[in-house]
């Protein structure tokens, strides 16, 4: 008797059963062999293999007395890699759902999932593959009858001018819009130009099928070529171990969303570092005008993209992108030339099949809601379409009587109701239809509604808003429309609801129309254009042919909005020429908008869209923080000289930035050049250069130095133009017809706040002389804008009141340092870190959310945000820290109410509460007072606790007891003030380029106000750098009480547009709580454990080191080079004039000589730069002062280098020989008595090791000798403990183990610390 049984070597079978449901697929299984002796000898189809496969198959099939064919059997076991591998069944069937081949399921229940659609060389290919270590079939060994892809016309021409401009350039864009079949045609390039690495990044992971789908159209005859993605095909480590064993090309597929996540910019996950690192040939960027344009897309495009990859971005809805490209770097294909192609088919291809005829026109209804129900119209500018759909807690509509009205509206019967359900008719053309809303709680409300309603409870309503995440797969939303809509759309009717989804890369056939019943003014053209596309997806349903299909817009300034920059991309417009206006009306012709009012229809023309889009314009001139071009007027094109004299004299002022790209919006304004001009410069420019005339070449030049006068002009207005908006948003203003007009400006600004808030320099009388530039209508429109939004957010609830101050803030520029706003995304991360409470962005802080959540900070939460808690916000610019602050406040009081309110006013009321009883402020001047207030309250009265005193700075700084006796006066006395937060101002102002810093003085007088102060500053004082006092870095470094919460490296992480060398920190001081001194500050753990190491050494010292390095500027001219040339005060500057600064060899050519034979007396070589490179130069020995470093061998480095970031390069330090010195762009190390010495300095300078602990203290791009203090010192003689003859790498091995360091603390170094 057998007990014990061997291992058996497995094979594969194919079978196939010949009958009508089985036709074209295979079975695929495995099976045991019980030959065990060489079975790796055993050949496919032996009768071994065959035997054991028909007893495995008999046993499935015989007790249903199936008849089957067996194709082929083939043992499992294989050599690969020096070794034997094997695989299975399912290795097999994954291999073939990769490469794209579908799977036939008969029975989901007992897994009869083993059927496949394919032939059996396919199935054979499938197991050879696996034998080589692939995952996936190459086109080429997918056998079916396949033919090449006809392109279409534009498809030809689109490929045709990327092969042209990629032999001269790198990129490319393709403005084409949806079903222009952009894949197909992408592919197509990459197979004829042949490129080796290609990579395809999307924002949507879903569209991996259809370009895994459309690679096996195009490369079906090109085994030379392979696809991947993380579920299709080959994964990238094995598409690029191929690519370079084997010369295989390949087509990569990856996700934006999975890239952002990396360490290598700036994720939290360490992955996909080879991915980063590849040579790309192409990157084709799908959908380019998504995700792409964030900081962190353009992040990950930077790191892909190497010198010689090219990019070809594909984009329907190209907005955001167009500025970036010339005009021959883009090819467009738009609504109106698919039209017109669809038109001219017939008569320029007579007999041929139309392939445009499928493709149905657009309609676009407008009907102005705003009218009807005029309570949710957004003062006057678009319907408030949120409002409209808000719900209570329990799920049901606020306003569910107007929903009520408005679906009654859409069904009334009424034979000549130009609404889309009015009738049975046109209930029968929109049997199925997509319906966008504003939430997910407003969709499934609604859907509620819908089913109770008379007539659309004969629809079957489909919600697909799900948790309303748009990069969600469409794919089971798409399956529940598909199964609603069944096999035969004419005998049902479905509504879908969706807040996002199935808006792009989808297509439903039956769809007839779009009612867009969300989005503001402001909605993106992109999205728009995107949804209302999802309707024109060709369809033949039963015999009948879609033609037309259909929008429903209920917010026709938006309709407005949107349409009107269509006609522009295929013209790049910066005019209203007449050609631009033919565009428009071609638009127009091919897509008309009727608009309903009533029971009056209109169909809107170039000349009504025109007037509409002067309102549009002033809508864009806010919504770009008055930094639009469209804000000026004509004088700018008549300038005379002493008027562009002006112009260099305020340049001198406020500095010129940069020029205002080519928004290319329609110019209703009439600025820039004149029609006339502007089509003659057209027509110039469009002649080769050949054929002008000189006349001609001679009037082009005139008209660009015109428009460039124009565009230098704007960027100078600029600096005084986006600090407008903040001001209007601020200002008292009784009438505003009368007030906010240019001419009346100045006068709504006090002289203190004036001063604090323009650029210093330009005074009222100055600005007064600028003022005829700005046009005065679209000024007024403008600031009358601002003010309405922000007054028409005090009829929001408390959260969407929040959130639409939020956006306005938005909208405002920054101009520099002293007047920076902290962002709201900012306020929320500042606050919800350090003291909890609710925040309105989620947890990456980099999206707001629908509600706000909580954040539970522990004690510190429970006792700041109460009912009877008072906090003090203590420089307020924007109001915004206040508002965080009030509204957690406000939930805490709402919270102890005994009855929950219901109306607005009742939750207004206490909100005002919170605002008069609990919150406290301090400003700078009384325009940041009025601009706190408005932000507080709005437009509504109430009373605020706010000071504003003469000169904050001054009492601060030399007044701080009476500082601090003014704040309990306007607290109250014996009041406690709970906490102190907010944002100081960094510096003093003034001419002085070295500004000193204040922020410590608001921490001080902060300490003495509450136990608790969080405040956003500058983190150089965490390294102990700049010029904050040492003694008091030395005391917040030893303070067990404070702590940093957040530390920011780069600056421009918070502030988008300032630079503040030495990051930011958010600061956390609790007098109740101890969390230890931070002694050494990082932001990184590692390197703290790595210092602490290094402390405790037997052997270190702090700052043994860092005497050896000198100070800055330690050659200096004798006085009797200052007697014998007194042109080194004119040159210097009597400030640093004994110093031999950077630019003493250019500007004192007299003393700094190319060769020692030109001097009289004695010499000393001096290193230092000329324009960017290094030079030495000879100076008179006498001409210098002495200094000790001169005779000695030493370590020359720069005295700054780099931003401060840990890690970074050296630029190249050189050992200098005794007689040698330097500028003082160098430092020195040493006074080493020997070159052995200083080459062993040379290396430790250079090591991982050393530069690792240079980077605890060096916070900005300055090296001084303090910076070096935690450098350890090392013996550089013979009888060191480091043998220095090493190389770099195998000495920073010697330094690891000397201080004891882990292989966690090792990787941070080897990964942190660039090696030179």
């Amino acid at each position: 008797m057998q007990h014990f049984i061997q291992l058996k070597p497995k094979l594969i079978y194919v079978y196939r059963i010949n009958d009508e449901a089985h036709r074209g697929i295979l079975k695929i299984g495995e099976a045991s062999c019980n030959s065990s002796d060489n079975y790796l000898a055993l050949q496919p189809n032996c009768k071994e293999l065959n035997a054991a496969a028909r007893e495995r198959i008999n046993h499935q099939t015989q007790t249903a007395g199936i008849k089957y064919e067996l194709l082929h059997t083939e043992v499992t076991a294989h050599f690969r890699d020096g070794g034997v591998c094997s695989f299975n069944d399912k290795d097999v069937h994954d291999l073939l759902l990769r490469s794209g081949i579908k799977r036939k399921v008969f029975d989901i229940e007992n897994n009869a999932n083993e059927w496949f659609y394919c032939d059996l060389e396919t199935a054979k290919a499938a197991i050879a593959t696996l034998k080589q270590g692939r995952k996936s079939l190459r086109p080429g060994e997918i056998t079916e009858d396949r033919s090449p892809i006809i392109f279409r016309p534009e498809q030809e021409e689109a490929i045709k001018k990327t092969l042209k401009q990629f032999k001269k350039g790198n990129q490319m864009l393709w403005n084409a819009k949806m079903r222009f079949g952009k894949t197909l045609t992408a592919l197509q390039v990459v197979k004829l130009m042949q490129f080796g690495r290609t990579l395809i990044l999307t924002h949507r992971p879903v569209v991996d099928a259809g370009w895994f789908e459309d690679f096996g159209k195009i490369f079906y005859d090109s085994p030379n070529y392979q696809y991947g993605s993380k579920h299709k095909g080959e994964s990238f480590t094995s598409l690029d171990k191929q690519f370079k064993q084997h010369g295989i090309h390949y087509v990569y597929f990856a996700s934006m969303q999975d890239l952002r996540g990396s360490e290598t910019v700036g994720g939290k996950f360490n992955k996909n570092d080879a991915l980063f690192s590849a040579p790309w040939d192409l990157i084709i960027v799908d959908e380019a005008h998504e995700g792409t344009q964030t900081a962190l897309g353009k992040a990950v495009m930077e790191e892909l993209t190497k010198d010689k990859t090219k990019v070809l971005r594909l984009s329907g809805t190209p907005f955001n992108l167009l500025d970036d490209f010339k005009e021959d770097e883009i090819y467009t294909w738009d609504y109106v030339m698919e039209q017109r192609a669809k038109q001219e088919w017939e008569e320029t291809h007579p007999g041929d099949p139309n392939p445009y005829a499928g493709l149905p026109t657009l309609n676009i209804f407008t009907y102005d809601l705003g009218r009807l129900m005029n309570e949710f119209a957004d003062e006057d500018v678009a319907f408030n379409f949120r409002e409209f759909f808000r719900t209570r807690d329990d799920g049901t509509f606020i306003h569910e009587k107007d929903i009520r009205n408005f679906l009654n509206l859409l069904t009334k019967t009424d034979p000549e109701s130009a609404y889309p359900f009015a009738n049975d008719e046109y209930r029968d053309i929109f049997r199925h239809t997509l319906w966008m809303l504003p939430g997910v709680k407003a969709a499934k409300a609604l859907s509620a509604l819908l089913k109770a309603h008379p007539v659309f409870q004969h629809f079957e309503i489909v919600n697909v808003a799900g948790d309303g995440d748009e990069d969600e797969e469409n794919g089971e939303a798409l399956k529940m429309v598909e199964a609603a809509i069944g096999k035969d759309p004419d005998t049902t009717r479905t509504i879908t609801l969706s807040c996002g989804r199935l808006t792009t890369g989808v297509s439903v056939k039956p769809w007839m129309g779009v009612l867009m019943l969300s989005g503001s003014f402001n909605t993106a053209a992109s999205a728009y254009m995107q949804t209302i596309f999802r309707v024109q997806t060709p369809a033949t349903i039963n015999g009948r042919v879609k033609e037309n299909c259909y929008v429903f817009d209920f917010a026709p300034d938006r309709t407005l909005q949107v349409l009107a920059t269509v006609p522009r991309l295929s013209t790049k417009a910066g005019k209203t020429t007449e050609n631009q206006k033919r565009a428009m009306g071609e638009f127009l012709n091919f897509c008309p908008v009727i608009a309903i009012e009533g029971s009056k229809m209109e169909t809107l023309n170039v000349t009504r869209m025109l007037q509409q889009l002067k309102r549009a314009y002033v809508e864009r001139v806010v919504r770009n923080g008055f930094e639009d071009g469209c804000l000026y007027n004509d004088e700018l094109m008549k300038l005379s000289d002493i008027e562009i004299k002006e112009f260099e004299d305020l340049k001198g002022i406020i500095g010129q930035t940069k020029a205002m790209g080519n928004t290319g919006q329609i110019d209703v304004n009439n600025q820039g050049l004149t029609n006339e001009e502007y089509e003659e410069k057209e027509k110039l420019e469009k002649k080769k250069k050949k054929e002008l005339t000189e006349e001609e070449k001679k009037r082009l030049e005139e008209l660009k130095k015109k428009k460039k006068v124009k565009e230098d002009a704007i960027s100078i207005l600029r600096g005084i133009s986006i600090r407008m908006p903040l001001m209007i948003y601020g200002a008292k203003v009784e009438n505003e017809d009368e007030e906010l007009t240019i001419d009346n400006f100045t006068n709504l600004i006090d002289p203190q706040s004036w001063e604090e808030f323009m650029p210093r320099g330009v005074s009222k009388q100055k600005f007064n002389a600028f003022k005829k530039y700005y046009d005065p209508e679209i000024f007024s429109a403008a600031a009358k804008r601002i003010r309405a939004m922000a007054r028409a957010a005090d009829r929001l609830t408390i959260e969407e009141r929040i959130e639409r101050i939020a956006a306005i803030f938005a909208t405002f520029r920054n101009p520099d340092k002293e007047t920076v706003l902290t962002p709201w995304r900012v306020v929320n991360m500042h606050m919800s870190d350090c003291l909890g409470g609710y925040t309105f962005f989620n947890e990456d802080f980099l999206e707001t959310i629908e509600e706000p959540r909580f954040v539970d900070r522990g004690d510190v939460t429970a006792e700041v945000f109460t009912p009877d808690s008072h906090l003090l916000e203590i420089n307020s610019k924007s109001g915004l820290y206040p508002l965080y602050l009030a509204y957690n406040i406000y939930r805490s009081r709402l919270r102890n109410q005994m009855f929950s309110p219901e109306s607005l006013e009742e939750h207004q009321a206490i909100w005002d509460a919170a605002v008069a009883e609990n919150i406290f402020v301090i400003c700078k001047t009384p325009m940041a007072k009025s601009i706190t207030r408005r932000t507080l309250l709005g437009f509504r009265k109430g009373k605020t606790n706010m000071w504003a005193p003469e000169d904050l700075i001054n009492k601060i700084k030399n007044q701080p007891e009476l500082f601090i006796k003014k704040v309990g006066d306007l607290v109250g006395k014996n009041v406690k003030i709970k906490a102190v937060v907010g944002n100081p101002p960094y510096q003093e102002e003034g001419e002085s380029t070295r500004k000193a810093p204040i922020y410590h003085l608001f921490y001080d007088a902060a300490f003495k106000l509450s136990p608790i102060v969080s405040l956003i500053t500058p983190g150089r004082y965490l390294f102990k750098a700049g010029q904050t006092p040492a003694e008091w870095m030395d005391r917040m470094l030893a303070d067990p009480h404070f702590k940093v919460v957040d530390y920011f490296q780069k600056s421009n992480e918070v502030f988008p547009t300032v630079d503040i060398k030495g990051g930011v920190a958010i600061g956390l001081r609790n007098a109740n709580k101890e969390f230890g001194a931070i002694g050494f500050f990082s932001e990184f753990p590692q390197l703290v454990s790595i210092m602490d190491k290094v402390r405790i050494h037997k052997d270190f010292v702090r700052g043994a080191f860092s005497e050896t390095v000198s100070s800055q500027g330690i050659y200096r001219f004798s006085d009797l080079a200052l007697t014998e040339v007194p042109r080194i005060y004119e040159v210097q500057g009597k400030g640093t004039a004994a110093k031999i600064t950077s630019n003493a060899f250019e500007n004192l050519t007299e003393i700094f000589v190319d060769s020692e034979d030109k001097l009289s007396d004695k010499g000393v070589q001096i290193m230092g730069r000329i324009k960017g490179y290094r030079e030495t130069r000879w100076i008179n020995a006498k001409y210098l002062q002495p200094c000790d470093f001169l005779n000695y061998y030493n370590v020359f480095v720069p005295e700054a280098n780099g931003t401060g970031a840990i890690g970074e390069v050296l630029s190249t330090p050189v050992i200098g020989v005794p007689v040698i010195g330097h500028t003082d762009t160098f430092l020195s190390i040493g006074k080493f008595a020997s070159a052995e010495e200083a080459s062993a300095c040379l290396k430790y300078v250079k090591s991982k090791f050393a530069r690792c602990l240079l980077g605890t203290l060096k916070a900005t791009q300055h090296n001084p000798k303090d910076t070096w203090a935690n450098v350890p010192m090392q013996d550089f003689t013979a009888n060191s403990d480091i043998d220095w003859s090493k190389s770099i790498e195998e000495i920073d091995i010697q330094l690891y183990a000397k201080y004891n360091l882990s292989k966690d603390e090792i990787a941070f170094i080897e990964s942190m610390i660039k090696p030179m």
